[in-house]
């Protein structure tokens, strides 16, 4: 089974790039060292408050990886400094 999702984000408190990928970095980090998948920012590189960041993950059991795209979902959710937009989620057998 294979799941992967789009997750768009705001950013209101960032006033620059830099500030901007050091959350991005920080959310990243955290979804693949708790997770183990994989994650990447996806668009609006180069906009201050705005992002958007993917996950790919695999796992034999799918009532597993829906749990496990959710609870990351509630991670990015609650991160200081994101606001969520949208998030959308796929599963392929």
């Amino acid at each position: 089974m294979i799941a992967g999702a789009r997750i768009q984000l705001f950013l209101p408190a960032c006033q620059n790039l830099k500030e901007k990928r050091a959350i991005v970095k920080s959310v990243l980090g955290k979804l693949r060292s708790r997770f183990h998948v994989s994650a990447a920012e996806l668009a609006y590189q180069e906009q201050w408050q705005r992002a958007e960041i993917g996950i790919a993950a695999v796992a034999n059991e799918m009532s597993f990886l829906a749990n496990q795209m959710q609870a990351m979902i509630r991670l990015v959710e609650n991160h200081p400094g994101v606001e969520l937009i949208q998030a959308d989620t796929e599963y392929y057998e």
